[in-house]
């Protein structure tokens, strides 16, 4: 199963619309996972039209139409493994812990709000994802996203893709 992750696109604010090439992956993604920060709900209603499947959470620039329509956290199983999206997880130090104590029944955290990409893994086995963000690379060099793969329960491939012309 092929996922793309996303988080802090900040639409219409920072772009008007996603990159094409991240387009381009969510229509070949099996899933597609939004880690909150859209601004605006026409992406979240289009995200839902050209998704096969999309799972994602409210961010704290969301406002209540947004947060009418997202969790606060997410969660999809897929072939076993155990998925959870949320937009903020605190600061950097301390933070495999943090999650794995907040997340203990979670294979894959996919989180957002810095802007900065993230994969590491928890003592505990718990894999943490920021996607970074698609649209407002802030102090980072490029904007970015992930995809992924998951075989057979397993997270495989994660991948950081710099996007064309942000950075």
């Amino acid at each position: 199963m092929r996922l793309v992750l996303m988080a802090d696109t900040h639409l219409p604010k920072r772009a008007r619309d996603l990159p094409a090439e991240l387009w381009s992956a969510v229509a070949a993604a099996d899933l597609v996972v939004h880690a909150g920060d859209w601004v605006d709900v026409p992406l979240l209603d289009e995200l839902t039209a050209r998704s096969k499947r999309l799972v994602g959470c409210y961010g704290n620039n969301d406002g209540p139409a947004l947060r009418a329509r997202l969790p606060e956290i997410g969660r999809v199983e897929i072939d076993g493994l155990r998925l959870a999206v949320v937009h903020e997880t605190g600061p950097a130090a301390g933070r495999e812990r943090r999650c794995a104590d907040r997340f203990p029944e979670t294979d894959v955290l996919v989180f957002g709000h810095s802007h900065i990409p993230w994969n590491t893994t928890a003592e505990t086995g718990l894999r943490l994802l920021n996607p970074g963000s698609p649209t407002d690379r802030r102090r980072q060099p490029y904007a970015t996203f992930q995809t992924a793969v998951v075989l057979e329960g397993v997270l495989v491939e994660v991948e950081l893709h710099r996007v064309a012309g942000r950075g």
